[in-house]
């Protein structure tokens, strides 16, 4: 086995150039290779990469797709995202346990199956789903999910599961998936007929500095939610020093209830490219790296493909369009199941084979970013806006939305709605209309931008979607009347405590008081202070945390506190005999019971 394995490390390294900064592709092929990344592995790659082995160990246990332990070679990774709970997902997880005799987090004792949870792999629109390992599974119910598990029992490969294709290129035969593209709406911008490369066949008739000057007017803003402007943002990173500069693409998204950006890759690939390239001619770079979630991998041979035609055409690689001196190739950079990679500076430290670890700011990507060079990282949906304002021009695309944030906004919506899906719409669509067009009834909330972002009530449905009142990186969830608001706090807190990276004490420690507190409060174990001891740790928490997740995490308590009250007051309570609510005292005179040996008497 040793031999074995040591050719498949081999073989590994040698695909990255032998390259320390690969580390998180050569560790995911061995995984995918041989079910595990093992202690004896992992002193292999240490050698090949003359790196110590703690830093191969590091990635590999920070990163949920990848295992130390040897997993099924089929794994099952049933998505537990809040949306796909209320659409049945803990009754599907329960029939492929009691179907395969095996509990979640188990793999089967002759090593062929292991079935897992895993938070949203970007397909709340067609929930509950699975990915079954890289195959996606949509729109399962107990039935479907009992005859999948029964045919992999049997031994059908999760390639054949797939029945029938989506549509677009999901039918594409490197692709073959039956997820759909749910393109409900589409707007001026990133779905409007287009003419190919023509923003980029304009932008190089244009000196770099012209280009950012014409984006800059435009006022288009990052469209990852913090809504920084991208002209600005490629001015700091031209100007910084540096001999070598690189342009990051974003396509990490997972926050929950998102899912835009895998229809981007999967049918405006062609215009994010040309986004990046127009970025790349900007700020004086000839590489480009998209960060893909390991959830969409599925895509990977078809992107690599589309990649290859590109550069076949004279459209990346050298002396592009026929500009003399213009070279700007992209490589795909797969990542491995980490929320925090969603973070530009954690997504960074993945590319350069680290751990996901936000980097601490100052400086800035924009000064010192990937590999410690200057680096603009901007995600896909920004990237595709660009190479239509290019094709367009600057007034044509500030005129569409509001004064504040121009242009549209590409929205995932889903949650208790009949028209869940891809909604782009100008800036200043207001949240009712948008609840209209989702085909939502008897609508309680409304989770704009995520867990991190707003969770608002019917007093807020005039209110509009821009930078300026309501701004979302793109997440929409819609929660009818018969949700429990606290029960959904609860979810995502949880989702904020396995997803922490751990680095800081507020936000590692603080998630889990705040999530313990939720948890006492639906037990019927709160009481009215706990409201001040929430806002309070949740201030400390958004305050000191060192990164955007712990900055965040706190939003559903307090939004929840916020214009929910209501619910909170309902079951927060003093208790008549003025103890606390929490306090038992019966459970706290058990060890003294124990060495007296006699149970107390309490009056």
């Amino acid at each position: 086995m040793s031999q074995k394995l040591s050719r498949i490390i081999k073989n590994a390294c040698e695909s990255c150039g032998n390259d320390r900064n690969r580390l998180m592709d050569i560790v995911t092929a061995i995984q995918k290779e041989c079910g595990a990344v093992t202690l004896e592995a992992m002193d292999i790659i240490a050698k090949e990469l003359n790196v110590q082995r703690v830093d191969v160990e590091s990635v590999v246990s920070f990163y949920s797709f990848l295992s130390k332990e040897e997993k099924g070679k089929v794994v099952i990774r049933i998505c537990n995202d809040v949306v796909d709970i209320l659409k049945g997902a803990e009754d599907v997880a329960k029939v492929f346990s009691e179907t395969l005799g095996i509990e979640i987090g188990q793999t089967a004792a002759d090593g062929s199956i292991s079935l897992e949870y895993t938070p949203c792999i970007g397909l709340s629109d067609q929930a509950p789903a699975v990915l079954i390992n890289d195959v996606a599974i949509t729109n399962l119910t107990v039935d479907k999910a009992k005859s999948i598990a029964n045919d992999l029992k049997n031994g059908v490969l999760p390639e054949s599961l797939t029945k029938e294709c989506g549509d677009g290129n999901n039918a594409n035969d490197l692709v073959k998936s039956m997820v759909k593209n749910n393109i409900i709406k589409k707007g001026s911008v990133i779905f409007a007929e287009r003419q190919s490369e023509a923003g980029l066949e304009k932008a190089i008739t244009m000196s770099p500095s012209d280009v950012i000057s014409l984006i800059k007017a435009s006022k288009v803003r990052g469209r990852g939610g913090a809504g920084f402007p991208t002209g600005m943002k490629w001015e700091f990173t031209r100007a910084a020093k540096g001999d070598k500069k690189y342009v990051v693409c974003n396509a990490d998204e997972g926050e929950p209830g998102t899912f835009k950006d895998r229809v981007l890759l999967t049918e405006k690939f062609d215009m994010l490219c040309e986004g990046m390239a127009i970025g790349g001619y900007c700020i004086g770079s000839d590489s480009g790296i998209i960060y893909l979630r390991g959830e969409y991998a599925y895509l990977k041979a078809f992107l690599e493909k589309k990649l290859s035609q590109r550069k076949e055409v004279g459209l990346l690689g050298a002396n592009i369009c026929g500009k003399d001196g213009f070279n700007f190739d992209i490589r795909i950079q797969i990542g491995a199941g980490a929320y925090i990679c969603g973070e530009e500076t954690a997504l960074i430290s993945s590319c350069e084979g680290l751990r996901g670890d936000p980097k601490t700011r100052p400086p800035f990507p924009a000064q010192k970013g990937y590999l410690a060079s200057p680096t603009t990282v901007n995600n896909v949906e920004t990237f595709c806006s660009i190479a239509k304002i290019l094709e367009k021009d600057a007034a044509w695309y500030s005129a569409i939305g509001t004064k504040g944030s121009t242009g549209t906004k590409i929205l995932s919506i889903s949650g208790d709605c009949s028209n869940p899906g891809i909604y782009e719409y100008d800036f200043g669509v207001k949240v009712s209309d948008m609840l209209k067009d989702a085909g939502a009834e008897d609508t309680k909330a409304v989770l704009i931008g995520g867990p991190s972002g707003q969770l608002i009530g019917k007093t807020d449905f005039n209110r509009i979607i821009c930078y300026d009142d309501l701004a979302t990186g793109g997440s929409i969830v819609i929660f009818n009347s018969y949700r429990n608001i606290l029960e959904i706090v609860k979810s995502y807190l949880e989702f904020f405590v396995e997803e922490s990276c751990g680095y800081c004490t507020p936000c590692r420690t603080g998630n889990v008081l705040l999530l313990n507190k939720i948890e006492e409060i639906l037990e019927g174990k709160g009481e009215p202070s706990d409201i001040k001891y929430l806002e309070d740790l949740c201030s400390t928490v958004k305050v000191t945390s060192r990164c955007g997740l712990g900055q965040t995490s706190p939003n559903p308590v307090l939004t929840s506190i916020k214009n929910f009250r209501e619910v909170y007051d309902a079951v927060l309570k003093l208790n008549e005999d003025g103890r606390q609510p929490t306090f038992d005292i019966k459970a706290s005179l058990e060890v003294a019971e124990a060495l007296q040996g006699r149970k107390s008497v309490i009056y």
